[in-house]
């Protein structure tokens, strides 16, 4: 059924193969930046991807390089960062890394912008107009995000031990670059995380309250891209295809829940990751199927759907109707099973360990003051929240 009104949005101009990235000077100079300030991590600059990078614009001359960016990206950071665009004189970012890179580009990006200094002067869910126009390329160099397609910005909040989630249209960047290179080495057990990322995308995405025919489209073609290929890419990590598949399932899913939100496994693990710094990917795995289980009796018929394409045709056409919500799940189930046999991805929250016990509580209370709660179908209460987290314990 058609919803009454719905909005969906993708801007981003998308450059996907295998030698993607040679079109990075090209990208640049049809945005008319002549001095990006380019963002990554340390640990890809020891990885020598930083260098892909810079040896595909090698007309223009970067106006100022960082790559101290954390793994959980913070407010202080973004600040920085912000400054030193300013000092440097820089028209334009290209940001290459996983989410905390992308992230962290999208707030930088978004001072500038609006001329603030500091990014929790910012927040809010579409409140501020574009602003002053800063050129902003994506080159993701992990398949689970989607940051390079969202209209979606989190920022870890330290001192406060929460996520701080910032949504505007205005976020997204102008292109988006998918090239094999950025992906291959990443490690079979981050592989994992971060296409159980994508996949938890897409299903909630596809379930949320405000789901709508293209986004439905987008989380489709993701979910099917993702059970064909995510076990290749983690045991093959050189098979050019499945990565470029993961990158393109990642990016389907992301311009699918920017469109239409995600529900009740993001809330819960956003709070899990902000107070006991549970990886994202790792979060999204653990709790995806017990959070479908929760919201089953809602679902039934959402569920029912997602199993032609979680388990197949033929597994679908062989499940009873009555029972097709149910083999959904168990699909997701078998999925991380099997990744956690090659991968060693955890499959309870005490297997990360950064979870204790006690800490169950106090992330079911910031679970459900989480903006992603709003779009999830079925209620979510602190009480439920701790009985899944119990569960997923």
């Amino acid at each position: 059924m058609l919803p009454a009104y719905y909005e969906f949005q993708n801007a981003v101009k998308i450059c996907s193969g295998l030698l993607a990235l040679d079109r990075l000077s090209y990208e640049l100079h049809s945005l008319h930046a002549k001095a990006p300030l380019v963002l990554s991590d340390a640990t890809l600059r020891k990885l020598g991807l930083l260098d892909h990078v810079l040896s595909a614009m090698p007309d223009i001359t970067p106006a100022c390089v960082y790559t101290d960016i954390p793994a959980d990206s913070g407010v202080s950071v973004v600040d920085h960062i912000a400054q030193l665009y300013r000092e440097n004189e820089c028209d334009s970012i290209v940001a290459a890394g996983g989410g905390s890179v992308l992230d962290t580009a999208k707030g930088v990006a978004l001072l500038i912008a609006q001329g603030a200094s500091h990014i929790k002067s910012l927040m809010g869910c579409d409140t501020l107009d574009r602003g002053h126009r800063v050129p902003y390329i994506a080159i993701p160099t992990t398949a689970g995000t989607g940051s390079e397609v969202t209209a979606v910005a989190v920022v870890s909040d330290p001192v406060h031990q929460v996520k701080l989630e910032y949504i505007s249209t205005h976020l997204m960047p102008d292109v988006a670059i998918l090239d094999v290179r950025m992906t291959q080495s990443l490690p079979p057990r981050i592989t994992a995380s971060t296409g159980m990322d994508a996949l938890c995308h897409a299903i909630e995405a596809f379930s949320s309250t405000q789901k709508n025919p293209l986004s439905d489209a987008y989380a489709i073609a993701s979910i099917r891209l993702i059970m064909e290929n995510l076990e290749k890419a983690v045991r093959h990590p050189h098979d050019k295809q499945a990565r470029l598949a993961m990158a393109n399932a990642s990016l389907l899913a992301g311009s699918a829940f920017s469109n239409s939100m995600v529900g009740g496994v993001h809330a819960i693990g956003h709070a899990t990751g902000g107070l006991c710094h549970v990886a994202h990917g790792d979060a999204m795995a653990i709790l995806l199927p017990y959070v479908m289980r929760f919201n089953e009796d809602c679902l039934q018929d959402i569920y029912s759907e997602l199993l032609l394409y979680l388990g197949g045709p033929e597994l679908y056409s062989q499940t009873a109707p009555a029972r097709r919500a149910r083999e959904a799940i168990h699909c997701v189930r078998r999925l991380a099973k099997r990744l956690n046999r090659i991968s060693g991805l955890p499959l309870r929250l005490q297997d990360t360990g950064r979870v204790k016990a006690e800490d169950l509580p106090l992330i079911a209370e910031a679970a459900v003051n989480d903006g992603a709660m709003i779009a999830n179908r079925k209620a979510i209460t602190q009480k439920d929240a701790l009985k899944i987290l119990m569960h997923a314990y």
